[in-house]
């Protein structure tokens, strides 16, 4: 997924604030599923961020444009983790491991089959 970096989401010296960067792998990960016209939120159902492990490398700044690269590293039957690495042109800026749970009724509950093929 590509990005452009917007004033508001730079801190008052222009660099991303850092997050941002989550902000924009949420984005990513979401795209995922608007792509196949689909909706990540579905009833009651939907992911949550259990946990992320984030590496911050370089600092992107305004007017830059950006690259989210979304890889499924693991899944199991209630929860996933992606591997997310943000780009700028091919310097790497930002890496992070989310770990995904999936509610249905706000209780963990097993991922959609349909769900899987978007990964």
């Amino acid at each position: 997924m590509i990005i452009r970096v917007y004033y508001e989401d730079t801190d008052c010296g222009g660099v991303v604030y850092y997050a941002n960067y989550l902000k924009f792998c949420e984005r990513a990960r979401s795209e995922l599923f608007f792509q196949k016209g689909l909706s990540p939120h579905k009833d009651n159902e939907f992911f949550v961020v259990k946990s992320v492990q984030a590496d911050y490398l370089k600092s992107a700044v305004f007017g830059d444009i950006l690259e989210v690269k979304t890889k499924l590293v693991e899944r199991k039957s209630a929860s996933i983790i992606m591997y997310q690495e943000v780009f700028r042109d091919e310097e790497l800026l930002f890496k992070g491991t989310f770990k995904l749970a999936f509610l249905k009724d706000f209780k963990p509950s097993k991922i959609p089959p349909e769900f899987f093929e978007i990964f």
